[in-house]
């Protein structure tokens, strides 16, 4: 396992992570424990959740990702070894959670850091990041970006008039910083134009700096290097990326024809399938073959190409069992020599991030 440094923070993580959003829905305590040792005997130090886990998110598993997170962490003694990622939502959705009115203003950020920190049994968090904008932008799952999300019913007006400034977010967080709550933060699902304002809002007043990103990075979707790898590169905010197997895409396991799978993702997120369209389903099978006629597994490719990218701090891993956690450890120590990284990007030029 290499270890990278997280942006200027001075807070080392592993090239690989463990994202827990599964824990306490699709995947029950004992194997979740079992996920978690498997990983942190891997290498693995950066484990990552959020206040909204686990899927499929309910109002009564609501926090039970990062409850899991924290008794595992306490059973182990662990605490000083792994570095603990979490997120504070904004508005949008999930009412249950701070009610309709929350917003990334210093009360809500506050009410979700003292929650986060209950239920993950410690008095610090290493890395606290703002899981979504307040602003008309869509990032994830190959959806388009910044036009596209404007709303008609916004009349002409980009931000919604209730949305925090970002500069008032950044203060939220300062505080909780200077407090010794949080070590360092960043954002989620962000666009270039936002990374700049959160840098901006911190370099005029001396406020805590973003240290990461943590965007969409797979072989099926990599916009990310289209602005933001260039900013990720010389700004010091390093990428945390995640769905590295595009939700399971990248794992062959839904074939020419692809039809939910029951206990999988894709039987818990409403037309998750339909994101496979004929190109995406092209790619996959090129890969396919090009990691078989490696003597590689596609999962393995799809890990070790996402964790060799220049701007990549950490690749975040995630199962729904155990069993499927083991065959992706496998990617830990694989170095793609460079004439395979060549093939893949030659795949990717025909179709570069397809549908």
């Amino acid at each position: 396992m290499q270890y990278r440094q997280l942006g200027r923070t001075g807070i080392e993580v592993s090239a690989f992570g463990l994202g827990v959003m599964t824990f306490g829905g699709q995947t029950a305590e004992d194997d979740a424990f079992r996920q978690l040792d498997m990983a942190f005997a891997a290498g693995v130090t950066l484990f990552d959740t959020a206040e909204v886990y686990p899927l499929p998110m309910t109002p009564g598993t609501q926090g039970e990702s990062e409850a899991i997170l924290g008794r595992w962490i306490a059973s182990r003694s662990l605490r000083g070894r792994v570095v603990v990622a979490t997120k504070v939502a904004a508005f949008g959705g999930f009412g249950y959670v701070r009610g309709e009115t929350r917003r990334l203003d210093a009360a809500n950020i506050r009410a979700a850091v003292e929650a986060s920190l209950h239920r993950l049994g410690t008095d610090y968090i290493d890395l606290y990041q703002v899981h979504w904008a307040e602003r008309p932008l869509t990032m994830v799952f190959q959806r388009p970006g910044f036009r596209e999300a404007l709303r008609p019913s916004f009349a002409g007006i980009v931000d919604r008039p209730e949305a925090v400034p970002i500069a008032e977010t950044v203060a939220a967080l300062d505080a909780l910083v200077a407090e010794g709550k949080l070590r360092a933060v960043g954002v989620c699902n962000e666009s270039a134009w936002g990374l700049m304002q959160y840098l901006n809002a911190a370099g005029d007043k001396g406020r805590v700096r973003i240290a990461s990103i943590q965007n969409a990075y797979n072989l099926l979707d990599r916009r990310f290097e289209q602005d933001l790898a260039e900013f990720a590169i010389r700004e010091q905010v390093p990428l945390i990326g995640y769905s590295p197997l595009a939700g399971g895409g990248l794992t062959g396991k839904y074939g020419a024809d692809p039809k939910p799978i029951a206990g999988s993702r894709s039987s818990h997120i409403r037309n998750f399938v339909n994101r496979l369209g004929t190109g995406r389903l092209a790619a996959i099978e090129a890969y396919a073959e090009l990691a078989q006629a490696h003597g590689l597994e596609l999962p393995q490719l799809a890990l070790a190409f996402a964790a060799q990218q220049p701007f990549m701090a950490s690749v975040l891993m995630a199962a729904s069992r155990a069993g499927q956690l083991e065959a992706n450890l496998k990617a830990v120590d694989l170095v793609l020599p460079g004439e395979l990284v060549e093939q893949v990007n030659a795949i990717h030029d025909l179709a570069p991030n397809p549908q």
